[in-house]
């Protein structure tokens, strides 16, 4: 299973992407960072315990070479993605493999609808390319057969990957997000319709075809439950990410952040900050030296930390950490592009032309954002 996250400006995607903090980095393409979530491992394990039982660490060993093989066909299909989305200047900060496949996270959506079925189909298209390339090498297309033993280590190498990758191709072009038929069906229907019309249109397919996997699943199958949640949160997510869009379309930094807070000088100690956060609504403060430039961030974790560990006599500037740093004018896409990078920061700073902090933008007042400019359903 694949998905492309096109969302990488979105707090839709903030918040997921902040899920992905148990991951690390294996390696770059082409400025696309490769990622590999822990969970992927207890993927591994559980295929090699499940084929020594029954027939030893020789299976155990053949069972994860080929399920790896699998994942390297995975991250073969993003790299697809990012490379067709690279041709319209779009770029791929990073994909990420999960025990449910893979997940590139694109920086934006693109505006025309016919480049974002060319992104969509690019990664099938690369599974297309490797069965072809397995049906030169095999002699021709293995039987059918082939398809129904992919978990037995016994059975062909070759074969086996050839029906896999038929298998993501046909997966993939389901008519639901995160898929990539979803992609194509919203991207075909925005062609007749309004943006945002198309993606709540898709959303409901999606989650329609979710419903009826997911009763397909109560007859014996319960990976297509799994499945079926899946594809659910996916359609969800894409409706949010457009009400995002829709809502921060044309706006700058200074117009969605807030100007009244609480602010601490650098030779406060973490006694104050701490009586700061009771007296106060606010969960972070921004440390200010006497010119009115920032210094740091100083989160409620930290501060709870810094209180436990080293007691209320701590200063401050022990405890803050960096946050990123723009001007009032700059695009809010690029805020959020920034709130999110490097799995995600507690605040952005705005600046004015003095240097000075001019306010804060935080995945609490971009939510609100949201709730206030998007467009009814």
């Amino acid at each position: 299973m694949t998905a492309t996250r096109m969302a990488g400006r979105g707090m839709a995607a903030t918040r997921q992407e902040q899920g992905m903090g148990w991951s690390f980095p294996i390696g770059t393409v082409r400025g696309t960072v490769i990622r590999i979530h822990v969970t992927f491992f207890l993927l591994l394990a559980w295929i090699g315990a499940s084929h020594a039982t029954r027939g030893g660490l020789p299976d155990a060993l053949a069972g994860i070479a080929f399920i790896s093989l699998v994942f390297g066909c995975v991250v073969l299909h993003e790299l697809g993605h990012a490379a067709a989305a690279a041709r319209y200047g779009i770029a791929t900060p990073d994909i990420t493999l999960l025990p449910i496949g893979g997940m590139a996270r694109l920086d934006h959506i693109p505006e025309e609808p016919w480049r974002e079925i060319a992104i969509a189909i690019a990664g099938p298209a690369v599974n297309v390319a490797i069965c072809l390339v397995l049906a030169a090498v095999l002699g021709g297309i293995p039987p059918a057969q082939e398809g129904l033993t992919v978990e037995d280590p016994r059975a062909g190498f070759l074969p086996r990957l050839f029906w896999v990758n038929a298998f993501l191709v046909l997966f993939n072009l389901i008519p639901a997000f995160p898929m990539d038929g979803g992609r194509v069906l919203r991207a075909a229907l925005a062609l007749r319709m309004g943006h945002r019309e198309a993606t709540r249109t898709a959303a409901r397919i999606g989650q329609g075809v979710a419903f009826a996997l997911g009763m397909l699943g109560l007859f014996g199958a319960p990976l297509l439950i799994f499945i079926a949640l899946f594809v659910y949160l996916g359609a969800a997510g894409e409706v949010a990410e457009e009400d995002l869009r829709v809502a921060t379309r044309g706006l700058a930094a200074e117009d969605a952040m807030e100007t009244r807070f609480e602010a601490l000088p650098p030779e406060a100690d973490i006694g104050a900050a701490a009586e700061a956060l009771l007296r106060t609504p606010q969960q972070d403060f921004p440390v200010v030296d006497g010119a009115g430039r920032l210094m740091g961030l100083v989160t409620r974790d930290a501060i709870i930390i810094a209180l436990r560990q080293s007691g209320p006599g701590v200063p401050v500037a022990d405890a803050m950490r960096d946050i990123p740093r723009i001007g009032r004018r700059v695009a809010l896409n690029d805020a959020l592009l920034a709130l999110s990078r490097d799995g995600g920061a507690p605040a952005v700073a705005v600046e004015d032309e003095a240097g000075q902090l001019a306010g804060l933008i935080t995945p609490a007042n971009i939510a609100d954002l949201i709730a206030v400019r998007a467009p009814a359903a």
